[in-house]
């Protein structure tokens, strides 16, 4: 896959379409906190986002519903390896160091975190 890369404008976009899974122009508008956008500029970001392959449309007649063609998880996924190869040289131990080290973790998450290590060893 390759990788995803969106502004924070069209996060914000992907995360409604994610959430409603398919939307009409309306729709979208209606999801978004005031101030909302322009009707225009969404339409910029739908057209902008299409021509990445990251939104799809079907048409009923003269309107676009919209959807998502990139699962959410796939986009995280995408988002934190980048982020391991960028601050922690693609070392996913380094990663679980400094996240283990530095995070206000109690003894129960952490027996989960070794469970799920666990699960995925065996």
């Amino acid at each position: 896959m390759n990788e995803i890369k969106l502004t924070d404008s069209e996060k914000t976009l992907m995360e409604i379409l994610w959430e409603k899974d398919k939307a009409f122009m309306k729709e979208i508008l209606e999801a978004y906190a005031a101030p909302k956008p322009a009707s225009t500029t969404i339409a910029t970001l739908l057209k902008r986002m299409q021509n990445k392959d990251l939104v799809g449309f079907k048409l009923y007649g003269n309107s676009r519903e919209y959807f998502p063609k990139v699962a959410k998880s796939d986009y995280f996924k995408d988002e934190m390896t980048t982020m391991i190869d960028r601050f922690f040289n693609s070392s996913v131990t380094q990663f679980a160091s400094f996240f283990t080290s530095n995070s206000k973790l109690t003894q129960k998450d952490l027996k989960e975190l070794r469970d799920i290590i666990d699960q995925q060893i065996k």
